[in-house]
Parts: C-alpha cells; structure tokens; sequence
C-alpha cells in the first residue's frame, strides 16, 4: 500500500516535493492543499486533487503525512503545531535561532494527538545539520565550519517578499572566498558571521513604495540579514524573470579535527544543486516515509533529523540496505 500524502501550501517547495513524490513508487500524492481559490491552481499529478486548506478539518482520515511548505518567516510558526494536532507533519523549518522553540511547540500538539511532527527537514538544517553532529562526535577536539552558495535562499527570499512594498524578490547567499580557503587549509580561523558570507537582494517593488524604507527593513532584519553585509538591488519583475528565475544553491560543511599526537583531519560534506526547491523536497519526502513508519511503530511527538535512523528513510527492506550500501 502506498502512503498517501498531503501538500499545504503549491509554491516552488510544494512543486518540489510534487516531483519527489513522483520518483517513489511508495508514495501517493493524494492532495494538494493552498489558500488560494482551488479552481486557479493547476498541479501536475493526474488524479490528485486541490483543496482550499480549510478543507484539512475534514480530511484526515485520508493522508498518511502532510507536508507543509510554507515559509519559516510567518507560516511554520504558525501552521505546523495547528496540524500536528491532525495529521503527521513534515516541515522545513530554517530560522534556525527560534528552532527550539518551534520544536517545542510542535512536540505539544504531536504528542498530545499521538502524532509525529519531523521539523527543520532540508539540506540546512537538516543534511548539514546531520554532518555536523557526525563531525563532533567522531572528533570531538575540532571545530566545525557551514557555508552556503551562492545561491538562492527560499526562506530569507521569502522573508523579504513579506515586507510591504515587495512585489517580489530573490536573495543569493555568497560565501567568501578567503575564508572558504582559510578553513579548507586546516588553520582553523575565528571567523564571524559577516566575513563568511554575503547577502545579495534582488528586490521588485511595488509602484510608489518607500523603497528607502524596504531596504531598511530588509538590511536591519533579524536572524536573516542584520549580521551580514548585505546589497539591495531593486530591478523591474522583467528583469527578475529573465535573470534570477532559477533556484539553484548548495554549500559545504567543513569540519577540522585532530586526534593523537596534533594529527589533522579535515571533513568535508558538499552539495551543488541545480534546483533548491526539488532537492528540499526530496529531502521531506524521504522523512516522511519515517513519520509513517514510525507513527505506525507507535512513536510520536516532535522529532528532528537527529532522531531518525538512516534505514527509516530507505523503501529497501534492512537485508537490501545492508548489502548495497554497507
């Protein structure tokens, strides 16, 4: 039997967990859920149907697992815990500051309904996350490093778009050079925030808006831009479309470690996507063969990548895993 899932939310996350859905011949998209008029939104699975996201009231007796793929900014806050009392949730939840606090609040609602709710699932947080944790517990005298780009963040893109004045807009994140070669050369470098990264806003305003103000809010915004050096550039919805319509991203996790006598190790775990969104989809879909899985085991509550075996995510059976990949 196939599991049956549920999307909330048809933006590029939702596609992309849509196309995912598709390359497992154990899952079953039955749904697709948005708060726009159902009848505007075209989806591209035969025999799924769109539901205005009032409907999952109704509907849980239906999906195994509801994806939800809204934003970090606003959205997650608010829509995970509220399903979780209903259904088994998977989100991607990225500020990673206000993680602890989502979680907890997620884990109320799960546990209570006897659910399980998989937050922060993704590349970062998420495979990253998971790399770091291999990283210092394999060598705990070290120091871990994370840079991403340059690429485009769905999240903090998505935070500018809630700005008012912002018609739409892509962020690129842009590690710096020097201080990628600085930590893959072992030197272990005290490197801040700001001398990792930079942060590129492209950024359509809406006709007459304070566009002064939008980078303001844009460059002073917390947990996403105030810690870094940030550009706005404010171009037409022509030229977004015809040169920042792609999604791609990546990144690396480096991690310098010694043992013995001063021996130097260096990890290091890279991706190179060419499209964000499908990736992070791929990764929720994985997970949410293990909040059905698991549930089924008669587990619940909030649970992250750090909990989850590797084999929950697999459809081979623990005879093939061990064969293939051992």
């Amino acid at each position: 039997m196939s599991i049956r899932l549920g999307i909330l939310g048809y933006g590029n996350l939702g596609r992309g967990v849509e196309a995912s859905i598709k390359q497992n011949d154990d899952m079953e998209l039955v749904a697709v859920f948005t708060r726009r008029d159902p009848s505007t939104v075209t989806i591209n699975t035969p025999g799924a149907k769109v539901y205005h996201q009032d409907e999952l009231e109704n509907m849980t007796d239906d999906i195994d697992v509801l994806m939800i793929c809204g934003g970090s900014a606003t959205d997650l806050p608010e829509m995970t815990p509220k399903y979780a009392a209903l259904y088994n949730v998977i989100d991607s939840f990225d500020t990673h500051a206000n993680i602890p606090t989502h979680f907890a609040n997620v884990d109320a609602a799960a546990t209570k309904a006897g659910k399980i709710g998989i937050i922060s699932c993704g590349w970062d947080p998420g495979m990253f996350s998971i790399n770091r944790l291999y990283a210092h517990s394999i060598l705990p005298v070290g120091k871990d490093y994370t840079f991403w780009g340059r690429g485009v963040s769905q999240g903090h893109s998505d935070a500018i778009r809630r700005i008012e004045g912002v018609k739409d807009a892509r962020q690129y994140t842009v590690p710096i050079e020097d201080a990628l070669n600085a930590v893959r050369s072992g030197s272990n470098p005290e490197l801040t925030t700001r001398q990792k990264h930079l942060r590129e806003c492209y950024v359509v305003a809406e006709e007459g808006a304070d566009k002064a103000k939008i980078e303001e809010a844009i460059k002073t915004m917390p947990n996403y831009f105030a810690d870094y050096d940030t550009t706005v550039t404010f171009i037409s919805e022509e030229e977004l479309k015809a040169n920042h319509s792609g999604l791609p991203h990546g990144g690396s996790v480096i991690y310098t470690g010694t043992t013995g006598e001063g021996n130097k190790h260096v990890i290091e775990y890279k991706l190179d996507l060419d499209s964000n969104p499908e990736f992070t989809g791929s990764v929720l879909v994985a997970y949410a063969r293990a909040a059905y899985r698991m549930n089924k085991e008669g587990v619940s509550g909030a649970k992250t990548v750090f909990d989850i075996a590797p084999a929950y995510l697999s459809p081979l059976s623990g005879d093939e895993i061990r064969h293939n990949y051992l």
